[in-house]
């Protein structure tokens, strides 16, 4: 799936310039082999058994594999592999080693598994039913692969690099790509399929962000007020989150301000409203969603 790759590309491009390449624990190694597994048989299982079966496609390489596939005769699986080889040894050069190999691992057993699933009945012929599931299985599975460091779909490495030479976004690449492909596919499978395929492609982008962010997101909270020790304590007390005391200047008036900045979970964004309301109510509050938490005092306790 294309478009989410536009999320981690700086992250991508940040880990390929480190100078120092930290290896991977054994342990680390055989939980990411084993969830590139998983999300690649997934990836297979949303197109065997739910789109292709149903002439649902799906968008980037993939749904160029779809269409030849459809037009020759020949297995999915064969056209998945070797369409998306040569972009292996771009991602390898361009990227790095780490993510060229976990792409490659998990390309050939999305390729693997779509072959032997082939004789395998679809599960429904119900097109909306298909489009569903196929969708929520697709992005079950590209965002595993995304999440642990590959990828199933060479477009957004091919979208990286025109990105670099281009004044486009990765997000833009991709979507112009899979304009074309839906649009081709509307040609072979007919329009109303072409929909359909397009209902799929937003069911799995949304099902991704979900994968790769959890269904536990976090926020972070900006709290701009007089009474910042009073609302840094109370939210220690009463969430059990750790708190950060930032210097500021309000440009307008030049005077001195504290922020208080904080990480909640999404349950507690409600809480921490009222704390804030319940103190001054004339505060500053801004909250917004992040993807990832590491480190520091962010544990869950008891709202109270």
């Amino acid at each position: 799936m294309g478009k989410e790759m536009a999320k981690i590309n700086s992250e991508v491009q940040s880990l390929s310039n480190q100078v120092k390449h930290h290896k991977l624990t054994k342990v680390k190694l055989v939980k990411r082999i084993i969830f590139l597994f998983i999300g690649a048989v997934l990836m297979a299982v949303g197109l065997e058994t739910f789109l292709v079966p149903n002439k649902i496609m799906d968008g980037g390489i993939v749904g160029i594999s779809i269409i030849v596939s459809h037009l020759t005769g020949i297995k999915l699986g064969i056209f998945l592999f070797f369409l998306n080889a040569p972009f292996f040894f771009v991602g390898y050069k361009h990227i790095g080693k780490t993510f060229a190999l976990s792409t490659l691992f998990g390309i050939t057993i999305m390729s693997l598994a779509t072959i032997f699933l082939h004789p395998v009945p679809a599960f429904t012929d119900d097109i909306l039913l298909a489009t569903v599931f196929g969708g929520i299985a697709l992005g079950a599975g590209v965002g595993l692969v995304i999440r642990f460091g590959g990828s199933l779909d060479g477009t957004e490495i091919l979208a990286i690099l025109i990105n670099k030479r281009l004044p486009f976004s990765v997000g833009e690449i991709i979507m112009f790509f899979n304009i074309f492909i839906f649009a081709s596919g509307g040609f072979v499978f007919g329009w109303d399929r072409a929909m359909y395929s397009s209902l799929a492609y937003f069911i799995a982008f949304k099902v991704i962000d979900i994968v790769i962010e959890g269904l536990d997101q976090s926020k972070s909270a900006w709290i701009i007020s007089e009474k910042y020790t009073e609302i840094g304590d109370t939210i220690m007390a009463r969430l059990g989150r750790g708190v950060t005391y930032l210097n500021g200047e309000g440009a307008y008036s030049g005077d001195d301000k504290k922020v208080v900045f904080c990480v909640i979970s999404r349950l507690e964004e409600a809480k921490l409203k009222e704390i804030v309301e319940g103190i001054d109510s004339s505060s500053f509050l801004a909250v917004a969603d992040i993807a990832e938490v590491r480190g520091g005092r962010f544990k869950k306790k008891a709202i109270h």
